[in-house]
C-alpha cells in the first residue's frame, strides 16, 4: 500500500494559463501525477450547447504543451477532465487533436485514453423509462420530448473510467464531463489510499492555486496521506493558509460540509486545518460515506432561440431623471413597430439591463433610487424564430433608444453613445439547462467508453 501520493495541479481551468516557474517548482517536487481540470458548467450552457470551448484555444495548447513535455519528461501520468471547457464530444475531440499535434511536432511519445461523456439518447430514453433517472434542483421529471430536444447531453464521470484508462497504461488521459475531483479520486484511490482524502484533495486541485492567498490561476502542490492531506502553491509568492484552505472548500456547494460526489458524500464537518509551515497546510477529519446506489449527474441543453445585443450609454441627466418613463415608451415603440412587420410578441423577447442603477442586481438592488450621472445600457432581443428576428427587433430598439423624445429634451441629434460600430452585435444561438438530472448506474463506467491511441 502506499503511504504517499504527490499529486500537482496546474491552474484552475486548462487554458487558464500559469507560470512556468511555477509548473518546475512543482516538477523538482517529483510529483506522481500532473493534471488539471479542463472546465465546468459555471460559464453556462453555450459552451455545451455551441461545441465551443470558454477558455481561448491558442492558451489551451500553450497550456497542454507545457504540461506534457513536463509529463513525458517525468514519466508521470496526466490526466485533464471536462475536457474542452464542457466535456462535450466536440470538446474533447478539440483536445485530443491538440495533444496529437503537439506529440507530432515535440517528437513525444505515450498512450493516450480520451474518455467519451457525451450520452446516447436512447439509453437517457430507457434509463427514465426505468425510474432511474432522478430530477435535480427542482427539475420537472424527464420526458422524452425533453430528450430529443436536446442539443447535447453529457455525464459527469466519477473517478472509475479513469482508474480503467490508467490501469490500461495511459499516460496522458483525456476525459470528457467529469466530475471535478474525479481524476484526482482516481490517483489516490490507485494508490490505495482512502477515499476521504482523496476527494477532498481533489476539492483543492480541481482549482490550482485558488485555495491559496493571493488568489490567482497557478499552480498547486498537494500530498495525500491515509489520514490527511497537505497544500502548498508552488509560487513562493503565494501561500496557503488554514482560513485560505478552510474557505476555498466552501465553494460550489449547496452544503458548507457535504459534498456529493459520484458514488457517495465527502463530510468535511469535522475538518482541522493546521499550518505546518508559512506557506502549506495540513487538512484532516474529512470522511466518505459511500452511496447506496451509484449515480452520476446528467447535463443537457436545449437550443430556445437567438440573440443580438447593443450597448449604449447616456450622461443627460434629463434623461436620467425620468429613465424608467423613457425605457417604457421605447418598450412600447419596440413592440408596436414589430408588430407592424409582422413579429409576434409571443417570438422574441426584448430586455434592456440598466448598467450604473441596476444592472448588476436588478430588482434586488436596495440603492436603486439613487441618481447617477451616466448610465449604461445593454440591449438584448432573443428570438425564437431566427438570427434575422432577434436582428430586426434589435435595430428597432437600438434606433428608439437614440431617438425617442421625452418632456425637456434639449439634445436633438440622439440621446445615446454608442461605443462600437457595428453597433449591433448578432450573438447567434441560445441555449438553456433542459436536463439537470442523476442517473443510476449498473457500472461507474457503463456509459463511459475509452479509445486508446498510441503516439
Amino acid at each position: 500500500m502506499s503511504k504517499e501520493i504527490r499529486l500537482l495541479s496546474t491552474s484552475g481551468i486548462l487554458g487558464y494559463g500559469f507560470p512556468e516557474a511555477s509548473l518546475q517548482a512543482g516538477l523538482a517536487r517529483k510529483p506522481d501525477v500532473i493534471g488539471v481540470d479542463g472546465g465546468s458548467v459555471d460559464p453556462g450552457p453555450h459552451y455545451l450547447g455551441s461545441g465551443k470551448p470558454f477558455a481561448s484555444p491558442l492558451a489551451i495548447r500553450r497550456d497542454l504543451r507545457l504540461m506534457l513535455r513536463a509529463a513525458i519528461a517525468a514519466k508521470i501520468p496526466m490526466v485533464i477532465g471536462t475536457s474542452g471547457g464542457a466535456g462535450g464530444a466536440p470538446h474533447l475531440a478539440m483536445v485530443a487533436q491538440m495533444v496529437r499535434e503537439i506529440a507530432r511536432e515535440d517528437g513525444l511519445h505515450f498512450k493516450l485514453a480520451l474518455i467519451h461523456a457525451e450520452q446516447d439518447k436512447a439509453w437517457v430514453k430507457q434509463r427514465a423509462a426505468a425510474g432511474r433517472v432522478h430530477a435535480l434542483a427542482r427539475q420537472p421529471a424527464l420526458t422524452d420530448a425533453t430528450i430529443d430536444r436536446a442539443t447535447r447531453i453529457v455525464g459527469m464521470m466519477g473517478p472509475e473510467p479513469f482508474i480503467t484508462a490508467l490501469d490500461a497504461g495511459a499516460q496522458v488521459v483525456l476525459a470528457g464531463r467529469s466530475s471535478d475531483p474525479a481524476p484526482w479520486a482516481a490517483a489516490t484511490l490507485r494508490a490505495q489510499l482512502p477515499p476521504a482524502p482523496g476527494w477532498y484533495a481533489g476539492k483543492m486541485l480541481e482549482c490550482g492555486a485558488t485555495p491559496a492567498i493571493p488568489k490567482g490561476h497557478d499552480c498547486l502542490f498537494v500530498t495525500v496521506r491515509e489520514d490527511h492531506v497537505e497544500c502548498e502553491p508552488t509560487n513562493p509568492a503565494r501561500r496557503c493558509t488554514p482560513l485560505s484552505v478552510a474557505n476555498h472548500a466552501l465553494h460550489e456547494n449547496s452544503s458548507p460540509i457535504h459534498h456529493i460526489e459520484p458514488g457517495g458524500l465527502l463530510d468535511t464537518s469535522e475538518c482541522r486545518f493546521e499550518a505546518v509551515s508559512d506557506r502549506a497546510v495540513r487538512i484532516s477529519g474529512m470522511h466518505w460515506i459511500p452511496a447506496e446506489r451509484y449515480t452520476v449527474k446528467l447535463e443537457g441543453v436545449e437550443q430556445t432561440g437567438f440573440r443580438a445585443i447593443c450597448v449604449c450609454g447616456t450622461r443627460d441627466p434629463l434623461l436620467i431623471g425620468r429613465v424608467d418613463a423613457f425605457l417604457d415608451t421605447v418598450r412600447q415603440e419596440v413592440a408596436t413597430k414589430a408588430a407592424a412587420f409582422g413579429v409576434s410578441p409571443d417570438s422574441y423577447q426584448f430586455g434592456i439591463r440598466v448598467y450604473g442603477r441596476d444592472g448588476v442586481m436588478g430588482a434586488r438592488e436596495p440603492q436603486r433610487s439613487a441618481l447617477p450621472h451616466e448610465l449604461g445600457f445593454v440591449l438584448e432581443v432573443v428570438a425564437s424564430e431566427s438570427q434575422e428576428v432577434a436582428s430586426a427587433v434589435l435595430a428597432m430598439a437600438r434606433t428608439n433608444m437614440l431617438h425617442t423624445d421625452f418632456p425637456g429634451r434639449l439634445c436633438r441629434e440622439g440621446n445615446m453613445a454608442f461605443p462600437f460600430s457595428p453597433s449591433d452585435i448578432e450573438v447567434g444561438a441560445v441555449y438553456r439547462f433542459s436536463v439537470f438530472h442523476a442517473a443510476e448506474l449498473d457500472d461507474p463506467t457503463e456509459v463511459f467508453p475509452i479509445e486508446y491511441e498510441t503516439l
